[in-house]
């Protein structure tokens, strides 16, 4: 019996490993899983590459499939700009979308799909052959202003090292020194660590301990807790991992600069800081794929959070109770059916085709 019990357990693992999905009308399957693994173990050759892809998909020309769908009434962003690059483009999907896919049902399955989409440009456009890699910066939250990510200023394979605060806070160093990119105006992207980031929104109801040090968000005890999470809860989850002073966003805001959206020299006077133009920084898909691991992970604990899922389309800030209401989303609820936008740069797939990252359309597991 006992025998009986085990064979069904090694059926239904390969089953789940081998599953077939239906991807724009074929069949997908993952057998050879890439492994994505942390920044600092990968070699200098493998760091060189993908510094070389994402500086690549910056000198492609800008294409014209992007197509917004928000109203720029409501995203509050510049227009598409045409004599910018496809790595502008890339950026615009989350500008554009911002409002649609953060504080909603769309927060991981629209990142777990947008990294994985950036990593296949990268493959077919630029020729990159590693897997995508991740910052885990909870190895960093002591000290997140010496971490060795920022104290390489190789050309070739360093991401290169703080802004120069006499130059916007312009990246001076690394692999990308170079990087212009061209929203909200053209400019070379920037870094200005901020340990109390949250400090200028202490008049806005939804920031409750705005003298926060944002590194004390994204500690290994905090990482803990959320592996911890109670099993298929993910609602919770999501409102631990997203909410004002939590991970996500002290990440994104003790980076400064692009990273958390603040308005470079030369803007527009309409400019409004705000992290829709984040991705402009291409340790945004570090800090997303670290994201995503977390969520992997919690996942992957308890076989009731692998496909727990709920969420609203509609995104409520309006007061902090709105927030405590609705953390991912109000109705019109989305499902595991529902399809996940890409503004016409990606093949459009649904949240189930990106809940297991071995289910056939992904196929990648985290070290």
């Amino acid at each position: 019996m006992l025998g009986l019990v085990h064979l069904s357990k090694v059926f239904f693992s390969v089953a789940l490993f081998l599953c077939l999905v239906e991807v724009g009308g074929e069949a997908a399957t993952c057998t050879h899983p890439s492994v994505r693994r942390e920044w600092r173990k990968l070699t200098i050759p493998q760091r060189a590459e993908w510094i070389a892809a994402i500086n690549c998909l910056a000198k492609l020309p800008h294409d014209d499939a992007l197509a917004p769908r928000v109203n720029r009434s409501i995203s509050n962003i510049p227009p598409v700009n045409t004599s910018g690059s496809y790595w502008d483009d890339i950026v615009y999907i989350h500008m554009d979308l911002n409002t649609r896919i953060h504080n909603t049902g769309f927060f991981f399955p629209f990142h777990r799909f947008y990294v994985n989409a950036v990593e296949t440009a990268m493959k077919e456009r630029c020729g990159y052959t590693g897997a995508f890699p991740y910052w885990d910066w909870s190895k960093d939250a002591h000290d997140v202003q010496n971490s060795p990510l920022f104290r390489d200023s190789d050309p070739i394979s360093g991401l290169g090292g703080w802004g120069d605060p006499a130059k916007d806070f312009q990246v001076q160093d690394g692999g990308f020194r170079r990087l212009e990119v061209a929203y909200p105006v053209s400019h070379i992207i920037r870094r200005n660590f901020t340990l109390q980031p949250f400090l200028p929104f202490a008049a806005v109801p939804l920031f409750t301990d705005p003298a926060k040090e944002a590194n004390a968000s994204f500690t290994p005890a905090v990482v803990r807790d959320l592996l911890e999470w109670v099993p298929g809860d993910f609602v919770g989850f999501q409102a631990a991992m997203e909410y004002p002073e939590g991970p996500h966003s002290s990440v994104h805001f003790i980076l400064g600069g692009d990273l958390s959206g603040e308005c470079p020299a030369g803007s527009p006077a309409d400019c409004i800081p705000q992290p829709t133009f984040s991705a402009n920084e291409p340790l945004f898909f570090f800090h997303h794929a670290m994201v995503d691991k977390v969520w992997f992970d919690w996942q992957n604990r308890n076989p009731a959070s692998l496909w727990a899922y709920k969420g609203g389309s509609v995104q409520n800030l309006t007061s902090l109770q709105a927030l405590k209401d609705w953390p991912n989303g109000m109705a019109p609820d989305l499902t595991l059916d529902s399809i996940i936008p890409a503004d016409g740069m990606f093949p459009e797939v649904t949240i189930r085709d990106v809940m297991n990252t071995t289910g056939g359309y992904l196929c990648y597991v985290y070290e």
